[in-house]
């Protein structure tokens, strides 16, 4: 897929398309002591997120105009190491899992080859209209299942 950077091993040992965002640290998204503030991160795996899927074909603005979100119901974080004011960091994201109305991506955060954090948000699918459950749209089932690998 344009746009990615090769690939990641999901949960079901296949090799998934990954993609990455660079970031360079604001001063404002540190903390007292000169390091990331550790809400950050979940901030930098939404902008992983949102960029995996623009590049594999589904923007999720068009998701939403669609009638559809990609509603967060859990969020998964390990701190192995920080990151400081001024650092380049990377997020790496591709899709972990998949099902017909959830699906999970997973994150590396690494700078200067040294992994920072590794995590995962899960999802559901929800009817912007009645606001309940739903299953995947039709529409991005073809982009999600390109992402499994």
């Amino acid at each position: 897929m344009s746009g990615m950077t090769g690939t990641e091993r999901n949960s079901a040992g296949r090799e998934a398309p990954a993609s990455e965002v660079a970031i360079e640290v604001r001063y404002k998204e540190t903390d007292q002591m000169g390091v990331v503030h550790h809400s950050n991160y979940l901030v930098w795996f939404e902008l992983a997120r949102t960029h995996h899927c623009r590049v594999a074909g589904m923007a999720y603005r068009n998701m939403e105009d669609e009638g559809y979100w990609l509603m967060v119901t859990g969020v998964k974080l390990t701190y192995r190491g920080a990151a400081r004011y001024g650092d380049p960091v990377r997020v790496r994201c591709w899709l972990e899992s998949l099902k017909s109305r959830a699906m999970s991506f997973s994150y590396r955060v690494e700078t200067d080859g040294r992994v920072l954090v590794e995590g995962r948000t899960d999802h559901v699918w929800v009817d912007r209209e009645t606001g309940s459950h739903c299953r995947m749209p039709e529409i991005v089932v073809p982009v999600f299942r390109s992402m499994e690998g």
